[in-house]
């Protein structure tokens, strides 16, 4: 098989390859069991009766995902942005999807080198960073990243405006609480927690004002957290819609539908 092929097989087959979609197929389960196995191998009597069994499929699975993750560095040399035989795939090996699978193996090989158990197990965790391979695979996590990509300049400017408003929140409510209960909110630091519950609506109440300055200011911080919060919402809303409608396609000609 040359690497054109292999390239396609993995990562841009064509609409009706039935190999590709089989192997896309085949992965997606893979996958979809390795983060099963992860959540189950932490309650104690699954682990102690079948730890042995999860230890087997995680070394079939870290077999399998590096073999597609050395079959993807040797065929990127067939696309013209990865053509260079040694600059190329240093380029797709720093890739984000290409640093997702050298995560979702890494943890595996990291282990023998553990002294710290605890980090051990640490590393062990890593393993479900292998939900990130869906992207690949999935058209809706896809979607997803298109969106992501095209509101990035949108998306950007509503989270400096949200951490403005967590820092202005956290300053005001320190000043007014602060000789009030000072083991609430001994420094702007702790009080931005405070912040954050009450700008995003959430209302733990393990932290409140006292003082009616305090209630003031908490009152308008939680009008402003509702209509600053609901931003992200509406623009990324707004693309998803954009973006199904752009994908949608007339069956005969292949255009897009208005």
């Amino acid at each position: 098989m040359n690497r054109s092929r292999l390239w396609q097989l993995l990562d841009t087959p064509e609409p009706g390859d039935r190999q590709a979609a089989g192997i896309g197929s085949f992965l997606i389960v893979l996958i979809t069991l390795n983060l099963a196995a992860v959540i189950i191998g932490t309650v104690r009597g699954i682990h102690e009766h079948y730890g042995a069994w999860l230890d087997a499929f995680e070394t079939f699975s870290v077999v399998v995902f590096s073999l597609e993750y050395l079959a993807r560095l040797w065929a990127c040399t067939s696309q013209p942005v990865y053509a260079r035989p040694v600059l190329g795939r240093l380029r797709y090996f720093l890739s984000p999807l290409a640093l997702v699978d050298l995560i979702a193996v890494l943890p595996y090989f990291l282990g023998f080198l553990a002294v710290d158990m605890r980090f051990l197990r640490a590393l062990r965790l890593l393993r479900l960073f292998r939900i990130a391979k869906f992207g690949r695979y999935s058209e809706t996590l896809a979607l997803f990243g298109r969106v992501m990509r095209h509101k990035k300049e949108e998306l950007v400017i509503t989270s400096l405006l949200m951490l403005i408003l967590i820092i202005l929140s956290a300053s005001l409510m320190y000043f007014a609480e602060h000789d009030a209960q000072p083991d609430k909110f001994p420094d702007i630091p702790t009080t931005a927690w405070w912040a954050v519950v009450t700008l995003t609506t959430v209302g733990y109440g393990d932290v409140f004002p006292v003082t009616g300055l305090g209630k003031l200011f908490a009152s308008f911080v939680a009008i402003f957290g509702i209509a600053m919060f609901a931003l992200p919402a509406g623009i990324l809303g707004a693309s998803f819609s954009e973006e199904m409608r752009r994908d949608k396609r007339c069956p005969h000609c292949g255009e897009p539908l208005e």
